[in-house]
């Protein structure tokens, strides 16, 4: 502390936390040592022994207690008229010799990789995912594939069939890959179909490197999810489909708006066809002569009488993104 080195640095040279640093610092400004209990405590009056502690352990490891809780074994003793201790005490003692744990068999799963993919033009990463569409009945249901280009939100594919298969799957893809070309990664989730040998199989003979979100984690697959989002969002998105065809139908529209006229905030608000086929450099040079125009004309309507800054095109599309290391971070590396 009187090095002035920074508390973070501080606490990775010595292991104390950063509470307790403050703690010291605050005890020491007001006279005190800055110890957390200067004056030692005295042994609570009702402490038990250090025979008296022998023998209740001796107690809950006898062969008759010894596959027992203390909560089984207090009130047995009780009902026999004998009263060693309370049921905490029994805890903590037990704690005291490291002979508290869980007894049953606890499931562990292992900690899943987050995936960090990045794309910086159109064709590098691919995310897909399948969509239930409500059919005519109850428990009908019709299966949406799509698959997009995460760095122009472009839907390069979308089908929709009656059942959700790995054959399906793969057929959907290569019809994709056929039209498009083949991307570097396809990104999805664990579900079935992204996981099966045939959907594997073929990202493997096309060296396509096969990406999935972690169980249970929406987040990791934002870009089909968005998209899902928007469709089912939309006004005329209807309750239940009346057949297969119209489901189709619905589909074939959908993704017509939704590549040449729905504008994301994620991409300029440029339409994802505009990005994809690299058409937002001319749609800028529109934007920045009507804004100009409208500027010159009426300056005072604009904040500090200056031009608004354009929409940017991002660089780069992430799917988690790592954070950029801090600046004590960078100076405990070196």
């Amino acid at each position: 502390m009187e090095a002035k080195v920074p508390t973070r640095q501080a606490q990775a040279l010595t292991g104390v936390s950063r509470s307790t640093m403050h703690r010291a610092a605050q005890a020491e400004a007001r006279g005190g040592t800055g110890d957390k209990h200067p004056v030692p405590r005295s042994a609570p009056a009702n402490k038990l022994s250090a025979a008296e502690q022998d023998h209740v352990l001796a107690v809950l490891h006898s062969d008759r207690f010894v596959d027992q809780a203390p909560q089984q074994i207090y009130a047995t003793l009780l009902s026999e008229g004998t009263y060693l201790c309370s049921v905490s005490t029994m805890y903590r003692l037990l704690h005291d010799h490291a002979q508290v744990t869980e007894r049953r068999r606890q499931a562990r799963h292992p900690a899943r990789t987050i995936p960090e993919l990045v794309a910086t033009a159109p064709g590098e990463v691919l995310s897909w995912d399948i969509t239930k569409l409500a059919g005519p009945a109850k428990g009908i249901y019709y299966n949406a594939y799509v698959m997009l280009d995460i760095f122009s939100r472009f839907i390069v594919g979308c089908v929709v069939h009656t059942r959700e298969t790995a054959s399906l799957a793969e057929d959907f893809m290569a019809t994709v890959f056929g039209v498009y070309g083949i991307p570097k990664v396809v990104h999805a989730d664990r579900g079935s179909s992204m996981t099966s040998k045939p959907v594997t199989a073929l990202l493997s003979d096309l060296d396509v490197v096969k990406s999935h979100s972690r169980p249970k984690v929406s987040n990791d697959n934002p870009y089909s999810e968005a998209a899902f989002k928007t469709l089912k969002y939309l006004p005329e998105f209807p309750e239940r489909f009346g057949s297969l065809q119209h489901a189709r139908a619905f589909m074939d529209d959908f993704v017509e708006a939704y590549n040449h006229e729905h504008r994301h905030s994620g991409i300029g608000l440029h339409t994802p066809a505009d990005v994809h086929f690299g058409l937002t450099a001319q749609v800028d040079q529109i934007r920045h002569h009507a804004m100009h125009t409208a500027w010159q004309t009426n300056p005072e309507r604009f904040a500090k009488h200056q031009l608004p800054k354009p929409l940017q095109l991002p660089a780069a599309a992430w799917i988690n993104q790592p954070a950029p290391p801090s600046q004590e971070d960078t100076q405990l590396a070196a």
